[in-house]
């Protein structure tokens, strides 16, 4: 029980950091301090898909998995709905090296916008 609670645990919370790498930008907007919270993470997770190798909370979550016995991944409900989001079937090296480059690009049409728009706010304020 406990592994299984750990294991839901770790599932959201890289949930959480991957919706905050692909869409972390829009709260740059409202805090731009964010900016140095969220660049960081967006290079980690474009660096973990373009190479192709496991963010650390996947093994964990894998380990805590497995001590809680084979019959959870069926039955519990992150593994079912919120896995399949994390780890889409057929998810292939090229579907990682796109997924990488639309959250690059995703983000830098972002901070361009965000760039733009403040810049243009302080010209005007002058």
């Amino acid at each position: 029980m406990v592994f299984g609670l750990a294991a839901d645990a770790v599932v959201i919370i890289h949930l959480g950091f991957v919706g905050f790498v692909a869409f972390g930008a829009a709260g740059v907007w409202w805090r731009p301090r964010l900016a140095l919270l969220h660049l960081p993470a967006v290079a980690w997770g474009v660096g973990i898909e373009l190479t192709g190798t496991a963010c650390p909370l996947t093994p964990l979550e894998q380990w805590l998995r497995l001590q809680t016995g084979p019959s959870s991944y069926e039955r519990d409900f992150v593994a079912h709905y919120v896995l399949p989001v994390l780890y889409p079937p057929g998810l292939t090296s090229d579907t990682q090296w796109l997924l990488g480059g639309v959250v690059c690009i995703v983000n830098l049409v972002a901070y361009a916008c965000i760039w733009r728009v403040r810049t243009n706010r302080s010209k005007a304020h002058m």
